[in-house]
């Protein structure tokens, strides 16, 4: 088991390296039939690509993606879908000067351990960049969902310590850090400045919303299903906790406040988030993640060599000096295939 796959019946397995020929995507579980073309995944694609702003990352990647199979005179045929995004401005030779450091707060000291060699180039795998395939894949599986009624709505609610006090969906994209208030907005966007004129980085919280989820998607114990999407989601580099409906703030309340009780017409409040016993209740499900701030920065930072000898080490280069602007479709898509995978499952149980 390698871990560069995800899904039961839905499945995804992603490849390519961040400074790599390509990175990509293979989808297998896809209905047939359904119409495909590179348009329906390059949209979500656009939103997910680096040089968007000058909050990200300066990297100039189109990530115009190709199917190489899997679509057959524009329609799906039901076997696997081969998604690939070339890699068309890869400079490896940039990360040549801290090729034998390990980067404060990056995953290079534990691939080096697991693996015995890594590949320093913009961290491989462990680059933001792999994000690209699950992005091409999570736009099919929102297609599918989009079927069935499902919507899928993630934004902004909290970065570098401002806090987004309303919610305006048609505010997300126009804004360059995907708030959902368009006066925090733009103090985020301030304090993302700053921190980059001082080669340094700002972490946030997504918040994602989805609606139209029929009941009684899940699986009992372990297949859980706000199990299986806090696994999607803490999959994505990053990530450092997740909480669903009132989350953290249950630890303060009694069960008489924080019970969702029912009446005639159903739940009367949704503080579970939309999901019971790992089950779905019908109502809309609601959680947030946290990004922490971005590993690679400027400013010098302790660390050792391969050699275990104690250096200072700057991360020069193109980085996004906050993460979660562009993470925003990223969770979308992780949200879009846990749900399509599960209402494969729950038809299945059905049959």
């Amino acid at each position: 088991m390698s871990g560069n796959s995800f899904g039961s019946i839905f499945r995804v397995t992603t490849y390519g390296e961040s400074h790599g020929g390509a990175v990509g995507v293979v989808v297998d579980g896809a209905t047939p039939g359904v119409d495909l073309c590179e348009a329906d995944i390059q949209c979500d694609l656009d939103r997910r690509r680096p040089g968007q702003s000058d909050v990200t990352t300066p990297r100039a990647e189109t990530d115009t993606v190709r199917i190489l199979s899997g679509v057959f005179e524009g329609k799906t045929t039901g076997t696997p879908i081969l998604l690939i995004i070339q890699n068309r401005d890869a400079r490896p030779s940039a990360y040549d000067e801290i090729k034998d450091l390990f980067r404060p707060g990056h995953a290079d000291y534990t691939y080096f351990l697991k693996y015995g060699i890594r590949d320093y180039r913009g961290s491989g795998r462990a680059s933001g960049r792999e994000t690209a395939g699950r992005v091409a894949a999570g736009a099919i599986a929102r297609k599918l969902l989009s079927r069935r009624g499902i919507t899928i709505r993630a934004y902004t609610k909290r970065a570098a310590g401002i806090e987004c006090k309303t919610i305006d969906f048609d505010e997300i994209e126009r804004n360059i850090v995907r708030a959902c208030d368009p006066e925090a907005a733009r103090e985020i966007v301030a304090k993302i400045q700053a921190a980059r004129d001082e080669e340094n980085s700002v972490g946030g919280i997504v918040e994602c919303r989805v609606s139209g989820v029929p009941a009684g998607l899940g699986e009992p114990v372990f297949d859980k299903l706000e199990a299986d999407l806090a696994k999607a989601v803490m999959s994505i580099g990053a990530t450092r906790g997740i909480e669903f409906g009132l989350g953290f703030a249950l630890a303060d309340m009694t069960g008489k406040e924080s019970n969702d009780e029912m009446d005639a017409d159903g739940f009367v409040s949704n503080n579970c988030g939309g999901v019971l016993g790992g089950i779905s209740t019908g109502d809309e499900i609601v959680f947030r993640v946290v990004f922490k701030p971005t590993s690679s920065i400027a400013q010098p930072q302790r660390t050792v060599d391969k050699e275990g000898a104690e250096v200072i080490c700057r991360t020069e280069g193109r980085h996004d000096p906050s993460i979660f602007p562009r993470a925003v479709p990223v969770v979308e898509a992780m949200v879009a295939l846990v749900l399509e995978d599960h209402c494969k499952r729950h038809a299945a149980l059905h049959a």
